[in-house]
């Protein structure tokens, strides 16, 4: 693939567990809080209370009965597309003739997490009410973004695991490179659901404690949810300074296993030099790596293992100890802090990490660290070997 010319970043938006916007996000990671509990929102029979990290706030969206309207996670990627528009000087009003398209990531989202449904048509002998799915058909979340703003260009919902975020983000500055589009809201949105949170308990990879990514003692994940939103642009209509640069992206698969990545990393090896080759950059120029860094005991195996090979010495971190692994959505949400971590010229600590495994070879930020240079790398590894990669740059001075 040939080299791409930089997309302007001019807007960001996130909630998650660490923050109900991008602001409040960086202050608390940078103060080193995080708010792991057990569920609120649902409880489960389950023997085992595994924390997560929920919003901690209540979100009010421009939406009348709004928890009737659309899904959870449909609100949480519009919440964070107003802030990000916000933040790039976009009002639905000055989008109307503009090509806008929406790309947005999920996994949660796109099922029909709605236990009460289900129970429903037990109970009810095969007859509950149908508003429950009448609200799931109307929540696809970049029909949603798109039908809320008045927009008129390309939508796309990807559903790629965990690196659905990353790689809508990816094909949404490809609508802009081909001309098809003047401005694109692309990122990852996901809710924390029962079913969610009952199938990583069957697979016995969540962590009963605060989640550790990358010490010898971690024993698991924590889910959180929230979402994550870019606002990329083209130069035809840029009028503000841009907050950061997308320069390359990268996509791979190792197909080696429903759920644990290959052990040599494979699929992340060629994600990472697709984006390499398209952002025309090398391993050394790359200042720091917002990393996946689930703490399951293979996923920073195999990415330490890749780091080490193709990136040696360069600062990384997971962030996911202060978000929880938000699923579809944690490619945008981590996007969103590579891009703000840039322009801060900081990373926050990775909490969680103080033991260091000597399997790995390799140890994240533990304290806050100022960085040089002024390009940086954010990396998902999903289910089913899917991997992506997203290279930034730093934005206008």
């Amino acid at each position: 693939m040939g080299i791409s010319a930089p997309i302007a970043i001019t807007g960001l938006g996130c909630l998650s567990g660490a923050g109900m916007s991008l602001p409040e996000s960086m202050e608390n990671m940078f103060r080193k809080q995080r708010y792991p509990h057990p569920p609120r929102r649902f409880s489960t029979d389950h023997p085992v209370s595994y924390p997560v990290l929920e919003l901690r706030d209540e979100f009010k969206l421009p939406l009348d009965h709004q928890e009737t309207v659309y899904a959870r996670t449909s609100q949480l990627a519009l919440a964070a597309a107003l802030e990000a528009l916000a933040d790039a000087g976009w009002t639905a009003e000055n989008l109307r003739g503009k090509r806008v398209g929406v790309c947005i990531g999920t996994t949660v989202g796109c099922s029909l997490n709605c236990d009460d449904f289900y129970r429903a048509f037990k109970d009810a002998g095969g007859d509950p009410d149908m508003g429950i799915i009448q609200r799931f058909l109307r929540s696809n979340p970049a029909a949603v973004i798109a039908r809320q703003l008045k927009l008129d260009g390309p939508k796309q919902t990807v559903v790629n695991a965990c690196s659905s975020g990353t790689e809508a983000i990816g094909i949404g500055a490809s609508w802009l490179r081909a001309g098809a589009c003047d401005i694109v809201i692309a990122g990852g949105a996901d809710e924390l659901a029962r079913v969610t949170y009952a199938g990583f308990s069957s697979l016995m990879i969540s962590d009963t404690e605060p989640c550790k990514p990358f010490d010898v003692e971690r024993k698991g994940l924590n889910l959180g949810e929230g979402a994550g939103i870019l606002i990329l642009e083209s130069e035809a209509v840029r009028k503000n300074k841009a907050r950061g640069y997308l320069l390359g992206y990268g996509s791979a698969s190792d197909a080696y296993h429903l759920t644990a990545p290959h052990p040599d990393g494979t699929g992340l090896k060629r994600a990472l030099s697709e984006a390499f080759s398209v952002a025309a950059v090398t391993p050394e120029m790359i200042s720091f790596i917002n990393a996946h860094g689930t703490g399951t005991p293979d996923n920073d195996r195999v990415e330490c293992r890749v780091l080490n090979e193709v990136l040696p010495g360069i600062p990384f971190l997971s962030t996911k100890g202060y978000t929880g692994h938000t699923l579809g959505a944690a490619g945008g949400i981590e996007a969103v802090f590579t891009v703000a971590c840039l322009q801060r010229e900081e990373l926050p600590a990775s909490i969680g990490f103080s033991t260091v495994d000597p399997e790995l070879s390799a140890t994240p930020v533990i304290k806050n660290t100022r960085i040089s240079g002024d390009i940086a790398l954010s990396e998902s590894l999903a289910f089913g070997g899917n991997n992506g990669v997203l290279i930034f740059s730093k934005g206008d001075a």
